[in-house]
Formats: C-alpha cells, structure tokens, sequence
C-alpha cells in the first residue's frame, strides 16, 4: 500500500510555515562553529555513511542526527554519536553546525535549523525520472479551494530550500544536468565528483566485494547456498499511487517455479516510501522480502546479486558498475511519462524490449539464466549504460567531495597541519 504522497506531504509543510519562521529566525541568531552533522532519509548509510568515514578520518568533529530506535542502534554499532533530531538537542546541533551533509532533504537534519549552515545534498541516486522542479508531481498540493496559489508558494518554497545548497555532487556531465535543472542550481555548486554512495562497487576486489556481500545478504534473510542465483527486483515508487505490477496468484506460481528450475531466489526491495504487497499466496523460500526495514542500504549487498529487475530505479545505472544485467517490468511506462516524466526516453535506458507483464518478463528471465551469451549481452548493456553516467569508478568519489567542500571555505578541523 501506498504511505505517502507528494500532496499530503507539501500540506504538512505548508502547516509549518510558523515553524519554519521561529526555528529560521533562532538558527540566525546561534554562531556556527566547526561541527559536521549527518542525516540521512535511508538510515545509517548511502553517501552519507561514505563522507561521515572520510570527514572524521580527516578530524573533524562530527555527530548522526537519527529519527528512529534502528537508526541509533545501527549507528552505535559503528561507533557514531547521535542525537535524535526533532529534539531540543537536535535542533541545537544543526544551528551550531557548520557543515550540514543529507542525501534526501533538509528534513534529515532538524528542518527548522538549517538556515545559514553549509549544506551539502549528496541526494540518493542518478535521476531517471523526474525528480525536484522538473517534475509537476514535486510541488502537488491537496485538491482544495485555492490549491493554485498554494501550488505556486510550494514552488517559491522549493526554489528557496533548494538554494541553501552549497555543494552537490553530481555523478557525470549529464546528471549534472539533470540536477542543476530539478534544483534550480548554477554548476558552481552541482559539481562532478561522482557520488560518494557507490564508492562500495568500486573499493577492493570483486571476490571482497561479493564476500562482503553475501555476509550482509545472509544476516538480513538467511544464508544462500554458493551456487545458488540471486535477483533482485527492485519496484519504484507510485507517487502515492498503487504498485501496478504486482503479481496476480497465477503469475506467482509462474514465477516460483521458473525459480526453482535455475535455482535461483527473488529478492524483493520494494520502495519505502510506497510499498506494495508483494507477498505470494503460499511461502517459499525462494521468494524473500528486503525492504528497507530489513537492509536500509541496499548499494553494499549489490555484489552478491546477478540480475536487476526494475522498472524506473536509479539501481539500473549503478549495477552496471558491476556489470550486472538489467531486465526491465513497466507495466505503466506511458502513464508514468506523462505524470511523472522521465530525462529523456525511457527507451534510452530500457531498450525497447522492457516487459508490460510478468510473462514477458519472465520469458526474458528464464532465458536470461539459461542461455551464457544473452547473459553476456545484458551485462554489457548494462556496462554500457552505467559508463555513460558515472564518470569515475575508481572508489573515490568521497574523497573528491570533500576537496570541494574545502575548497568552497570550510576550513579543516582545529589541529590538522
């Protein structure tokens, strides 16, 4: 079921306008100092967990603002100090903090002290769809009396959060386009560093790599035998809408035995924003659920998988840096052009072989696992798609982010040469 909506979530943000004001007006009267402070919407990872090890390997003083027990557990066993952020201590935190690194949104600080602080959005994957100003769905409000007016202060609204950005790290030319234009940003601040989160696909070896992986994938759902395939299929979000391509009970046993005969489990990671009940009718272990109550950062357990499923994820660029292949289910792909929007042609990226239905996928599927050249030739689509938008893969991402937060002013911690 759907849990959230752009529309319900732009009313909140009107009702907290006053909010806004108080805490805006607070933050400018409170001196920053040198202090680094991290959320992130996913939890205790993404491109926020890969600066926090280079900024505090550099020195700097830095805290986890947190929203949830999980989250402070996950961090506490890393070592990382929190503060929980709608607190009193939160919001002192991110007044006083000179540095200010989310991946989704202010709201991964405390929202209503970021003003004046050095803000740097690593945001969470390349845009395929529309993301941000570029798309009507952002600035949606509740279909009321004077919704127009309202749709056009959420506008004004955006435009102005999105200028409190300092550094945004983009990760080729061609995503720096696209998010120069969703955040209203000159390319003095969307810079092309690559993207800290994938700094993992490109680190050590592959057997570490997948090593590493499997560890995290057996913990999160129980062990995989060696030679056992694993899939991933990877749903994105409706808007609030419903999820349109789950399986009906027939498509299920489809699936399950297609399954069994190549010896290979379904991993199911539906979005966390909009979940869909992707639950078949009877058990089977070959059909595991890992959402992101389960693994809140799916990027380090990549390794361990073979294939991706998808229909609109930024996962389909990202996998490519493992030379993984990419089959493609979009059930709804015209609709979602038209409400939501895609940078360019879905086709570009998809092919013009992307499955409607479960059949179709899964004939793609089984001949997929079965046959080693149409394996071989997904693999290097997918390559070859992954290196026309990441333009580095060599495990420093993080590294060259945070020259350019330096660079931009911010100076280093109290006793670094």
């Amino acid at each position: 079921m759907a849990s959230f909506s752009f529309g319900s979530g732009n009313a909140a943000k009107l009702l907290r306008i006053p909010l806004y004001a108080v805490g805006g007006i607070g933050a400018a009267l409170v001196p920053r100092a040198q202090r680094w402070v991290f959320g992130c919407g996913a939890g205790i990872g993404d491109g926020a967990l890969a600066m926090w090890k280079i900024a505090t390997a550099e020195g700097h003083d830095a805290v986890w603002l947190t929203s949830s027990a999980r989250e402070r557990a996950d961090a506490a066993a890393l070592g990382i100090p929190t503060i929980s952020k709608s607190s009193l201590r939160g919001w002192w935190a991110t007044a006083r903090a000179g540095v200010l690194v989310v991946t989704h949104g202010l709201g991964d600080v405390n929202r209503y002290a970021v003003s004046g602080g050095f803000v740097v959005q690593l945001w969470h994957g390349i845009p395929l769809k529309r993301i941000g100003l570029d798309s009507p769905a952002t600035t949606q409000v509740p279909n009321v009396p004077g919704a127009g007016p309202l749709r056009r202060l959420v506008v004004l609204l955006y435009r102005r959060t999105a200028q409190r950005i300092r550094v945004l790290p983009a990760a080729s030319d061609r995503s720096r386009g696209r998010l120069e234009s969703a955040f209203a940003l000159g390319d003095a601040r969307v810079v092309v560093t690559g993207e800290p989160r994938v700094d993992v696909l490109s680190s050590g070896t592959d057997q570490e790599r997948r090593q590493t992986a499997s560890a995290l994938l057996d913990a999160a759902s129980g062990p995989l035998t060696e030679d056992a395939r694993a899939l991933l299929y990877a749903p994105t979000w409706r808007d609030g809408g419903d999820d349109v391509a789950v399986p009906t009970a027939a498509e299920w046993v489809r699936i399950i035995a297609l399954l069994e005969e190549q010896n290979a489990v379904l991993f199911i990671r539906s979005h966390p924003l909009g979940a869909g009940a992707y639950q078949p009718p009877l058990p089977s272990a070959r059909v595991r659920m890992l959402g992101s109550d389960v693994v809140p950062d799916i990027t380090p357990a990549l390794p361990r998988f073979d294939t991706l499923i998808t229909d609109y994820s930024s996962l389909a660029y990202d996998v490519g840096l493992l030379g993984m292949p990419v089959l493609y289910l979009a059930p709804d792909a015209a609709d979602y052009a038209r409400t939501r929007g895609f940078y360019g042609r879905f086709e570009d990226v998809a092919g013009d072989d992307a499955a409607t239905e479960w059949t179709d996928l899964l004939a793609q599927l089984g001949a997929l696992l079965a046959d080693g050249d149409a394996f071989a030739a997904r693999s290097s689509r997918s390559s070859t798609l992954s290196a026309q938008m990441h333009a580095y893969r060599d495990g420093h991402n993080s590294r060259r982010v945070y020259q350019a937060i330096r660079l931009r002013g911010i100076p280093a911690p109290k006793g670094a040469r």
